[in-house]
């Protein structure tokens, strides 16, 4: 689905992983940010983790194992990336890194 906004990171997170496979000699190829302590005592919950979960599995053929790393830890994994798309996910805490397998 496309909106006005740009791509949702499902669509692409299917799109991607048809092209590229996760890597399979660690432990937690994919990496979320983790919830804040002040989120996490309101009781919020990230009902996207469960569609990424649910994508990378299908993708896969197993279950993934999933990271989640504190915010300011994230952000900094993240400056290390060797690609960085930019979406129109409105998701809180939406945000995912892949570790890419071999091709």
């Amino acid at each position: 689905m496309i909106s006005a906004d740009g791509h949702k990171i499902p669509d692409l997170l299917k799109a991607i992983l048809q092209l590229m496979p996760l890597d399979t000699y660690v432990f937690n190829p994919v990496t979320l940010m983790d919830v804040v302590n002040a989120d996490k005592a309101k009781g919020m919950g990230c009902p996207i983790w469960e569609v990424y979960q649910t994508i990378c599995n299908e993708a896969e053929g197993k279950s993934v194992n999933f990271y989640k790393l504190e915010r300011f830890e994230f952000y900094e994994r993240a400056k290390q990336a060797f690609a960085i798309v930019a979406t129109g996910e409105t998701a809180l805490y939406g945000n995912i890194i892949l570790k890419k397998g071999v091709l």
